[in-house]
């Protein structure tokens, strides 16, 4: 049987645009669609080798898949960047404030790509602007946010537009289960749209997005699993 992650696509099409004011990696598959979807990164940007990996991945499933970058030039967190300057490098490169390169890429997507349908997937950072731009865009069919931590408990933080799906780790150190418990309970509260939350076994943070040399075997179905359930929420609904 055939790795699960690894795909024959025939001729595909990978190269970097420029779109106004923002850089991107696009990889288109050998078929027709005018389906896509967005891939926003993590701290680590829109040149980390995982998440082009998993844009690649995407495009396998026959969507346009274009992963910009929301950081717009500016640097990336490094892993050898202290800790205790997080904070400060998070208030430069808030996940609130994707509205407008959102906005600019849908447009390249539809006008350039001839997409009708678009959905979005976001990991760790990109999974908290998934959430955020699900509240705020129509124009995304569905979303996935992948271990986005949960900032805010408020009524608009729940009223989703579109339908969107929720995963984690179990031992994700940044996201609490009373967080997701709480997420729960307020979608059920105040969401009019499907939605969907699961939580995968003995995951650490950052989990999903890992190329298959770098799984440890023992995490290596789990992350199969979430993979699957990602990219069948967005088949579900584009």
């Amino acid at each position: 049987m055939a790795d699960p992650f690894l795909y024959n696509t025939g001729e595909r099409s990978r190269y970097e645009v420029q779109i106004e004011h923002i850089k991107a990696y696009v990889c288109r598959p050998s078929v027709h669609t005018d389906k896509a979807v967005i891939v926003i990164h993590d701290v680590f940007g829109w040149l980390f080798p995982d998440i082009r990996y998993i844009v690649d991945w995407i495009a396998g499933h026959r969507y346009i898949a274009i992963c910009p970058d929301f950081f717009k030039g500016t640097e990336p967190w490094k892993s050898t960047d202290h800790w205790a300057d997080f904070a400060d490098w998070m208030k430069a490169h808030d996940p609130m404030k994707v509205d407008k390169e959102a906005d600019v890429v849908l447009k390249y997507l539809k006008d350039q790509c001839g997409a009708k349908k678009i959905g979005i997937v976001g990991f760790s950072w990109g999974g908290m602007a998934v959430h955020h731009l699900m509240l705020k865009n129509p124009q995304l069919a569905a979303g996935v946010s992948l271990y986005g931590r949960i900032i805010r408990n408020s009524e608009e933080r729940y009223n989703l537009l579109n339908p969107t799906f929720f995963i984690f780790g179990e031992k994700d150190h940044t996201i609490s289960y009373d967080q997701i418990a709480l997420l729960e309970e307020k979608l059920k509260e105040y969401c009019k749209v499907a939605y969907k939350i699961k939580i995968y076994p003995g995951q650490v943070h950052g989990f999903a997005q890992l190329k298959p040399e770098d799984m440890k075997p023992e995490d290596k179905p789990y992350i199969e699993e979430a993979r699957k359930d990602m990219i069948d929420w967005i088949k579900t609904f584009i």
